[in-house]
Parts: C-alpha cells; structure tokens; sequence
C-alpha cells in the first residue's frame, strides 16, 4: 500500500502523522542530495561560482509557471478591489519572506497596514527564533487567521517550500470549506499543498546546494514570485503612476528626495517649490494633483 494514500487510513493516523509519511515515502526535491559534494574541502572561489549557478536556475523555474501566478493574481485584484485583504501565512522561511513582502506594502505603496498581512507559525516570537512545534499545527493558522476576522472577501496565500506544512495546508483546508481564494507557492510537485490551494503556483527548484537548506533556492523563488504578486496586484489597484511609486510613505530623507525628484520630472517646479509641495500633501501623487 503506498504511505502516500489519503482518505480513511490518513483519518485514523495521528495528527500530522499523515504530513510526515507523505515526506519519506517520496524524497522530495528540496530534499534530494545536493549535486556538490565534499563542500567543506571546495575552495571559497568554488562555493561562491556554484552557489551562484544554482541561484540562476530560479528565473527559469518561475517563468515556467507565469500563467499560474497570473491567474492568482487576477483573482486576488478583484477581490480586493471589492475592499478583500491579502494574508500570507508559512513557517520558518517562509513565513518571514511572506512578513517581508507584506511590510513593505505600506511604506512602498502607501496601502493601509491591514490591507497585506502576513503570519507566521509560532507568531511574531518566530520572526527572529524558531518557535518548537509551531509549523505542526494544522489548526493554528486558521485561528491566526480568525483573529484578524478573515471573510470571504479575503484572499490566502499559503506558502511552504515543502509543500507539506500542517500550519499551512490545514489553513488552506478550512478557506477552501468556507469559499476563501486561495494560492499556494512551493517547491515541490503533487504536494498536500497544492491539492489544497485553489491556485497552486509550483516553482520546481530541484535539490538546494547544501541539501534540504531551502532558505536558498527555495526561499529565493519564493521572494520572487511574492515579488511578482504584490507588485502586480498594487500596479492593477492603481498604485502605481507610470513606473514611479506616487504614493510611497515619506518615511525618511531619501523618500522625500525621492519623491521631490519625481514631482520636478512632472512639472517646471524648482527642487524648493517641489518638496515644499511633497511636505504639505504627504504623497507625490497628491502633490502632483495640487500644482497649480
């Protein structure tokens, strides 16, 4: 009998039994031996070029799913232009790549905190120090999710390099029984994960140079196509003027240099005029509309 079976026999097993047997019964790719041996005796040149060869594969692997990216992404625009909020929920990895993508939505976009939130297993605590046990949870991102009042207005994005991670899949579970979009961003093919996910996006990076350390290739595709979702989705809701951030955060010195520069490209105003302007209304896009 395969350990891959689900249904009755994965009901009967231990919780998140079924996760660990889906692990050993098929090496997964993230998991398989690296194709660099001996590292500790290479050269430092070498570690670096063959590193950096592996690192070049990922672009590739992401191009082959565009289309899949670009089917969550249309789905998640028009949730949220309906006043949805996009969550990105992992463990490790992960979930800090996900907390990253979602705390420079504001500053670069000038979105409400509230509209991309990201969550991690074991909470804020495993931002900086793995939480034990937190990513075996099956139920805890769901009650994550709850406490931010998740509705079906929303959208999920579960992400996991394995593809097997309770805190994720069981998420993605529960927002697929209440009619929640969702997507999910792994690694590996035929994963729990991507059986869950509404719009699976399988990057396929092969085996890590130090094997099963998917902080690397891994987490590298990962910040890519998060890259490509929440840029996309901000360009669609029209935070984006040309190709300039009109609505960035004046947060610090170079912003607001920044943000001068633009304004005196749109305009005839000196650099004085211009971020005197900028200071007054907070954004360039506001700025720009107040130019008499």
């Amino acid at each position: 009998m395969s350990l891959c079976t689900f249904g009755s026999e994965r009901d009967s097993l231990p919780p998140n039994m079924h996760y660990f047997r889906i692990m050993i019964s098929k090496k997964p790719s993230t998991e398989q031996d690296s194709k660099y041996h001996e590292l500790e005796t290479m050269p430092l040149g070498d570690l670096l070029l063959n590193i950096n060869r592996e690192d070049q594969s990922v672009p590739h692997s992401i191009a082959k799913i565009i289309p899949q990216i670009e089917a969550f992404i249309q789905a998640c625009v028009e949730k949220m232009k309906l006043g949805g909020r996009l969550f990105y929920i992992g463990a490790g990895t992960s979930g800090r790549l996900g907390i990253v993508d979602a705390s420079e939505c504001p500053p670069t976009f000038g979105v409400p905190h509230e509209m991309v939130i990201g969550l991690i297993a074991g909470g804020d605590a495993a931002i900086r120090k793995a939480v034990e046990n937190a990513e075996d949870d099956e139920n805890g991102a769901w009650r994550d999710l709850m406490e931010h009042g998740l509705s079906d207005k929303d959208v999920v994005v579960g992400i996991a390099a394995s593809g097997t991670t309770p805190y994720v899949v069981g998420a993605l579970k529960k927002c697929a029984e209440q009619g929640i979009v969702t997507g999910g961003i792994t690694c590996n093919e035929g994963t729990p994960l991507a059986a869950a996910a509404q719009f699976p996006m399988e990057a396929i990076v092969g085996p890590e140079f130090v094997t099963g350390s998917t902080r690397m290739k891994a987490g590298t595709a990962q910040k890519l196509i998060l890259n490509m979702i929440s840029t996309a989705t901000m360009i669609q809701l029209g935070r984006v003027k040309g190709n300039k951030m009109v609505d960035m955060q004046l947060s610090n010195d170079k912003l607001v240099q920044r943000g001068t520069r633009m304004i005196m490209e749109q305009s005839s105003l000196n650099a004085e005029t211009a971020k005197a302007l900028l200071l007054k209304h907070g954004s360039v896009r506001e700025a720009l509309n107040n130019i008499q």
